[in-house]
């Protein structure tokens, strides 16, 4: 289990084990980036929305058809409500999805003429867009360094050690302050890869983890280096 707040590493031995960790993961992991398919920050940020309660594959599957329909802030917010549930209907939470969509358009509209901002106290005010979403766009759309936590981030770090927080806010800005702001980006796109494909919520593959010298979570799950192989997922399928 992760280490508890009375016992956690001084400061600087968290600084080095995050920024190992984040060395070690670099190398396992050279392709991770931003998976979400994306021309323009508009559509990051319409994807990332559609991506809650869903697979990023899947997102890709649906916005090309979307996109092509309505390829900027101005046609989205002017959508036909029963079209555009149907366009978003496989990523699940169809409803709700579109009632964000037309929100975030036709606020990107009024309030900053179709553009997305590259700022994050206006991104947040957005309907349906919290710190996660902003950290994505500003970090994959502008280039902003932003420490976007999901649920994997989350885990992985608590099994680390490097915090005992729950709340994603929490952990952005614990992590945050272990990695230079340079990192921040990559280092959540490393995460939420190790996350999905070897530090498993229920079953870590502890045995082929490149972190499994310094992670005090070790044996948490497999050990076995043959059996824990087998529990590794591959990455996305080519595009």
């Amino acid at each position: 289990m992760p280490a508890s707040t009375d016992d956690r590493p001084s400061p600087l031995a968290l600084t080095r084990r995050a920024r190992r960790a984040d060395r070690l993961l670099a190398e396992r992991y050279p392709d991770a980036g931003c998976e979400l398919d994306f021309t323009t920050p508009f559509e990051l940020l319409v994807a990332t929305v559609l991506s809650a309660q869903t697979t990023d594959v899947r997102v890709n599957q649906v916005t090309p058809a979307l996109f092509a329909r309505y390829p900027d802030a101005a046609a989205l917010a002017g959508a036909d409500r029963a079209e555009l549930e149907e366009l978003v209907r496989p990523t699940g939470f169809f409803r709700a999805k579109t009632q964000s969509l037309l929100g975030l358009a036709q606020a990107l509209v009024e309030r900053h003429g179709g553009d997305v901002p590259p700022r994050m106290e206006e991104l947040v005010r957005l309907p349906g867009v919290g710190r996660k979403t902003a950290n994505v766009v500003l970090g994959n759309a502008f280039g902003v360094p932003g420490l976007p936590v999901d649920t994997h981030v989350g885990r992985v770090a608590r099994r680390l050690g490097l915090t005992a927080e729950d709340d994603p806010v929490a952990v952005e800005h614990e992590l945050g302050a272990l990695l230079p702001r340079s990192a921040w980006v990559m280092a959540s796109h490393r995460l939420i890869v190790h996350g999905r494909r070897t530090c498993h919520a229920r079953r870590p593959a502890c045995g082929a983890c490149p972190l499994a010298a310094l992670c005090p979570s070790y044996g948490l799950g497999e050990t076995d280096p043959q059996a824990a192989a087998r529990l590794v997922k591959d990455g996305p399928p080519p595009r």
